[in-house]
């Protein structure tokens, strides 16, 4: 008979500077690890909600206790009951990847990624700060070799964050630099359409989530109007069944989806995202939510299995090295590409 153990371990992850977004500074972050055990084998995985943002997020008592839950329910059949878990991403993102590391090590899918045989493209970003910090941070992402920069806006104001987009392509084409902008919700939907006008003017690749989520007739008109391609994230948070997704996509219509598994339902429901936003010509890429290595290593995996080999849109994987106090795996960040 087969033997399962899951412990649950808490994790305060530090960060080397503070991570601004139009939500706010982030300082720090909570993690809990799954070590799952089976007949002498270990695998990990790492459940990381997101305070405020998640739709798992709640008090972390009530959080360990459904985690808990749902631990010891693995432990009893050996299977990870998905229409259970769909509500709650975080921790189903880190049971599947426990459940594959069981497996598989840290190599999750068999792809020229796992092998080190292909890097995976990123984008480089940059936080929100002051104008002279942003620019500065511009700067060493672009010296460092990036040709596709992901930039926070929306927390500074409008017309110093319009001043660096027009001193990036001052100095470097659409060509060289391919501009992604993240506003996290920022604008105000009455004045969301004049601003992607005035940014349309400097070739930017796409915006996400212009205005807060859950408008979903502004967010259609938006879509509908805005000469910039709109790309939704948060919008996608909470909308976990594969008759929802479809209602959602084919109301706003947007150009891109930005898929975080912690966020927008675990490896399961973030295959599910791209197939059905595919069917509908809809483009994705993957992104990591502030985890650590042990998350990072698993979205990475995850990406390479979804969109390799040879992926050639930028992912946003370039988080590995935010955190002081990181947890130790074979990722490295070589030019613009992520190696294990």
């Amino acid at each position: 008979m087969t033997s399962r153990k899951i412990t649950i371990m808490k994790k305060v992850l530090q960060f080397r500077q503070p991570a601004g977004t139009s939500r706010g500074v982030y300082t720090e972050r909570t993690s809990w690890f799954i070590d799952l055990e089976e007949d002498g084998r270990h695998g990990i995985g790492e459940c990381a909600p997101l305070p405020q943002l998640s739709c798992d997020d709640m008090p972390e008592d009530e959080y360990v206790a459904r985690l808990r839950t749902f631990c010891d329910e693995y432990e009893r059949v050996g299977e990870i009951d998905y229409h259970a878990m769909h509500n709650y991403p975080s921790m189903l993102f880190g049971l599947e990847t426990a459940e594959l590391s069981l497996r598989r090590g840290n190599a999750l899918f068999d792809t020229p990624f796992s092998r080190g045989e292909e890097g995976i493209p990123i984008n480089g970003l940059v936080w929100m700060g002051n104008f002279q910090e942003m620019m500065q941070r511009i700067e060493d992402k672009l010296s460092e070799g990036f040709h596709c920069i992901k930039l926070k806006v929306g927390a500074i104001d409008f017309d110093s964050e319009l001043e660096m987009v027009k001193h990036i392509r001052s100095r470097f084409s659409f060509h060289d630099v391919e501009l992604r902008l993240d506003a996290n919700g920022g604008f105000n939907p009455d004045e969301a359409l004049y601003r992607l006008e005035l940014l349309s003017q400097y070739a930017i690749h796409s915006i996400e989530q212009p205005i807060a989520c859950h408008n979903w007739g502004e967010m259609a008109e938006l879509c509908r109007e805005s000469p910039l391609p709109i790309a939704l994230d948060e919008e996608l948070i909470g909308v976990n069944t594969a008759e929802a997704k479809r209602q959602l996509l084919n109301i706003i219509k947007p150009r891109y989806i930005v898929l975080k598994p912690s966020l927008h339902g675990g490896m399961h429901g973030t295959r599910e995202w791209v197939d059905i936003a595919s069917d509908m010509n809809i483009g994705s890429w993957i992104t990591s939510a502030l985890e650590s290595n042990v998350g990072l290593n698993a979205v990475a995996n995850l990406a390479a299995d979804i969109y390799g080999p040879n992926i050639r849109m930028p992912q946003g994987l370039g988080t590995g090295q935010l955190f002081t106090n990181n947890v130790p795996m074979p990722l490295a960040i070589r030019g613009e590409r992520l190696w294990t």
